[in-house]
């Protein structure tokens, strides 16, 4: 039961960004549709804090006396969400999902390595490297995989060069994912509860897409709305924040129960077959995009790389 619901958690990841990408339709631009999702997220891990009994207090001042990176976690995961808003309708929901993996392996390996964030130190090993191998190897399969003529079409609507750079954000993006991992991880030894860690995490990634959204308010003006008649809003289109919200849950209760490695590998699988079947089917008016055997055996190849670094 634990792997089914880590699973279904996992497949869960690219649902809320194919959620978020038709919220940014909604508010106008990726900093408001994270700034929405963050807030409900913080909402939804309030409420689980007061139903499992701890409380709503923060102890703020303790954490003074931590190091300053303890408040980075919230930047990255600002990074992660709002990017793959963006990255969504330019590559997908399998890239979306499968590039940021191989920046999450490579600076995990890297944190590990050197026992960065007071993390548990962890030499490379010739499993971790030929996992990682493999990992790059399912990216490569998966990025240069023959396309749809529909899809073909979409692409062409941006440069190559520039599709390079969409994906090399998107390592960068899974770099950022890990270092949150990993900086939340202590703030849960430091605050005693991994919940009221992701809530620190939440509420400082709030105010940083505040600030933001109000700079770029103040620049750019309020946007003057469309003529036409108004496009409906789909009830779906706010529970963004609750799929990420259990996608954080999912990683805390998961690793006491089945350890931190097979966790990683089980919301993995569930995070490219979530992919997988965006892109197929075009859930939430996503844009449908064929898959072949070519990213499946990428997926796969990925996974098995994933899985030789955290478990062997």
């Amino acid at each position: 039961m634990p792997i089914i619901l880590g699973f279904l958690a996992g497949v869960g990841l690219p649902i809320q960004t194919s959620v978020n990408t038709r919220l940014r339709k909604k508010v106008g631009s990726p900093f408001n549709a994270a700034l929405v999702s963050f807030l409900v997220g913080l909402l939804f891990l309030s409420v689980l804090l007061l139903v499992t009994g701890q409380g709503l207090h923060i102890p703020f001042a303790q954490l003074l006396n931590e190091p300053a990176w303890i408040w980075i976690g919230g930047i990255c995961g600002v990074v992660f969400l709002t990017g793959n808003i963006l990255l969504f309708p330019k590559l997908g929901g399998v890239q979306t999902v499968v590039l940021p993996v191989l920046g999450q392996i490579l600076m995990g390996l890297t944190i590990d390595n050197f026992g960065l964030f007071y993390s548990q130190q962890t030499s490379l090993t010739a499993f971790r490297i030929a996992g990682a191998v493999l990992v790059l190897l399912g990216v490569v399969l998966v990025s240069t995989a023959k396309e749809s003529k529909a899809d073909r079409a979409n692409r062409q609507k941006s440069a190559p060069a520039s599709l390079w750079l969409w994906r090399a954000f998107s390592v960068f993006s899974g770099m950022a994912v890990a270092t949150q991992t990993a900086v939340n991880g202590y703030l849960g030894v430091a605050v005693g509860s991994p919940i009221k860690a992701s809530v620190i995490s939440f509420i400082v990634g709030i105010i940083l897409l505040a600030i933001i959204c109000i700079v770029l308010c103040l620049k750019n003006g309020k946007p003057e709305p469309k003529g036409g008649k108004p496009a409906k809003n789909p009830w779906w289109m706010w529970i963004g924040g609750i799929l990420g919200g259990l996608y954080v849950l999912a990683n805390v209760y998961l690793s006491r129960i089945i350890g931190t490695g097979m966790t990683v590998v089980v919301l993995l699988v569930g995070s490219t077959t979530g992919g997988i079947l965006v892109d197929h089917f075009g859930i939430f008016e996503s844009p449908k995009k064929a898959v072949n055997r070519q990213k499946i055996l990428g997926v796969l190849i990925m996974i098995l790389g994933a899985a030789a670094i955290k478990l062997l």
